[in-house]
């Protein structure tokens, strides 16, 4: 219940930032020095990120192939598939901007911090939890951008070059991602010394990101454009998809005759999409565009993904407590 109202307040923290970048956005001169300050938040985020995996849990379950074959696949082919069939009622109802940041989510890696939690949550299988949602983030640095250039920005009239923004991303995320884990024997150990420090860091670096993304789309009028019809039908839209990913990751695994554990970790993992690796790689690539728009619908399925999956680890948490009493 703790971890549950820690994830919550953390989402209301993301709402404050929209709140107080609509009353008090940053502009101008400081917007370039704050965009500085956020870009150097983030690669040290990815950087603790990389000192925080641990190369023992990968190898423990590296050798689950077919489950990490079906995330990929839930991840980056069912999302695309629905954000795109989605397209012709989505389109006239939220307007391009807000389309192409539902497409957008649709196209981003797994979670790795809460598909982990929940998966440990659930009594699933944690080492392949821990592997399937780390290759997805590595594998999305790639795959994302290509996905971003050939169904949004390559339909578009904007020139758009995603060997350019894979470039970007990889010294930005990847880079420190991998510094991260080369320095983990000499890192890690420091960092549990100082666990509360570190999640005010990886939390507050997202916070900065969202507060400067909302700044700007403020600054260009984002909230005369979106109305709260316009919101709750992105709400809407956000549930849906998701109630039909959980239903097929819930069934999907079964059908090919995965074990309990095994189906847990590909329900979570498969189910969900990266908020962390998401709002840093809609600034790569989405330069000149309205950031916050494109961003608004991943920060909303973010808090429908931490409720619902909330709820289900911990009912799957009960009946496996009930199965090792009887």
């Amino acid at each position: 219940m703790l971890k549950f109202l820690a994830l919550d307040r953390f989402t209301i923290l993301l709402f404050v930032m929209v709140l107080l970048a609509s009353v008090l956005p940053v502009s101008g001169q400081a917007a370039e020095i704050f965009g500085w300050v956020t870009t150097g938040a983030i690669a040290i985020l990815f950087f603790l990120h990389g000192a925080k995996l641990s190369r023992e849990a990968v190898l423990q379950g590296i050798m689950h192939w077919k489950l990490h074959t079906l995330v990929f696949a839930l991840t980056f082919a069912l999302f695309p598939i629905l954000g795109l069939l989605a397209k012709p009622i989505l389109l006239p109802m939220l307007g391009q901007e807000l389309y192409w940041g539902f497409l957008f989510m649709c196209f981003l890696p797994s979670t790795v911090q809460s598909s982990i939690a929940f998966t440990s949550v659930a009594h699933g299988n944690v080492a392949g939890a821990v592997c399937s949602a780390s290759f997805s983030n590595l594998i999305g640095m790639f795959i994302t951008p290509l996905l971003v250039a050939f169904f949004i920005l390559g339909q578009s009239d904007h020139g758009f070059d995603p060997t350019s923004s894979i470039i970007q991303i990889t010294l930005l995320l990847l880079v420190p991602f991998i510094l991260g884990q080369i320095l983990r024997p000499w890192i890690y150990p420091q960092m549990m010394k100082m666990p509360k420090i570190v999640k005010v860091f990886d939390q507050g670096s997202i916070l900065l990101v969202v507060y400067g993304a909302f700044s700007s789309a403020v600054v260009a009028g984002l909230w005369n454009e979106v109305s709260l019809s316009t919101l709750l039908l992105l709400l809407l839209a956000c549930s849906v998809l998701l109630t039909i990913v959980m239903l097929l990751s819930l069934y999907i695994p079964r059908w090919l005759g995965f074990s309990r554990a095994d189906q847990k970790t590909a329900f979570f993992c498969g189910s969900k999409k990266t908020l962390a690796s998401g709002v840093p790689m809609a600034q790569i690539l989405f330069i000149g565009q309205p950031l916050g728009m494109i961003v608004l619908p991943i920060m909303i399925f973010h808090q429908i993904q931490l409720m619902v999956c909330g709820i289900i680890a911990n009912l799957w948490a009960k009946e496996a407590g009930s199965e090792a009493e009887e």
